[in-house]
């Protein structure tokens, strides 16, 4: 049977892409400052509990924190909280990278006229540096914890990304460490791809509603194709 059939053309990709994890390796520099500016509180809490909330807002931290503890905190007590632990992490900026081929990445999606943002749940104070480390201007999309009413796992970073891109979060895919991006990808439409390079596990990723996990930048490079990104020309 020939006939012609009319059909919408699939939209060209997009990409929505965390930050800490995803494109800089800077997971545990957040754990070390978290741990320190609890410590400063008197709050002996193991590392590990604090990797398994890097990727949400410090707001949403702390109240897990304090669900997990039982402890009660002022309000003045959180602001000095979240405070420290900006510090914290911005005395260890020398040691933070950019992780593999987390530059190279973004520069290929560039020169394929794929549009791309970032959409971190960090805040502005901690998250510019970044721009600098993988060769990026500063009027690169960013979005930052102040721009937006919620973070991660709210949706509100991912579908503030697309509006700055001017596509539907429906028709992007998210790029992301952790299983707090793939839920909030989740709840903006999007689909998720999930990357290892922030210490969680494929099965955690793929449970979280990754519908391909790379090791990291340089792996996703590598499997582009995988993803409908095809070479220009």
């Amino acid at each position: 049977m020939n006939a012609d059939f009319a059909h919408v053309e699939a939209p060209a990709p997009a990409f929505l892409f965390d930050l800490d994890g995803t494109l800089i390796d800077s997971v545990y520099q957040h754990v070390i400052a978290w741990h320190s500016a609890l410590a400063g509180l008197g709050i002996d809490l193991s590392v590990w509990r604090i990797h398994r909330r890097i990727g949400m807002s410090g707001g949403l931290f702390v109240t897990a924190l304090l669900r997990e503890t039982g402890l009660s905190l002022t309000a003045e007590q959180i602001e000095d909280l979240q405070r420290a632990h900006a510090d914290g992490y911005l005395k260890q900026l020398d040691s933070v990278r950019p992780l593999p081929g987390a530059a190279e990445l973004l520069a290929e999606l560039t020169a394929r006229g794929v549009p791309w943002a970032i959409a971190t749940s960090g805040h502005a104070r901690t998250a510019r540096h970044a721009l600098g480390l993988l060769g990026l201007p500063d009027s690169t999309p960013l979005i930052t914890r102040d721009l937006v009413r919620r973070a991660k796992p709210d949706p509100d970073l991912f579908l503030a990304g697309a509006a700055v891109l001017g596509i539907d979060a429906r028709h992007a895919m998210v790029v992301g460490d952790s299983v707090w991006d793939l839920l909030a990808a989740r709840r903006a439409g999007a689909l998720g791809i999930g990357l290892q390079s922030g210490g969680y596990g494929t099965d955690e990723l793929e449970r979280a509603g990754a519908f391909r996990v790379y090791a990291d930048p340089a792996d996703m490079l590598a499997h582009l194709d995988e993803l409908g990104v095809r070479a220009s020309g």
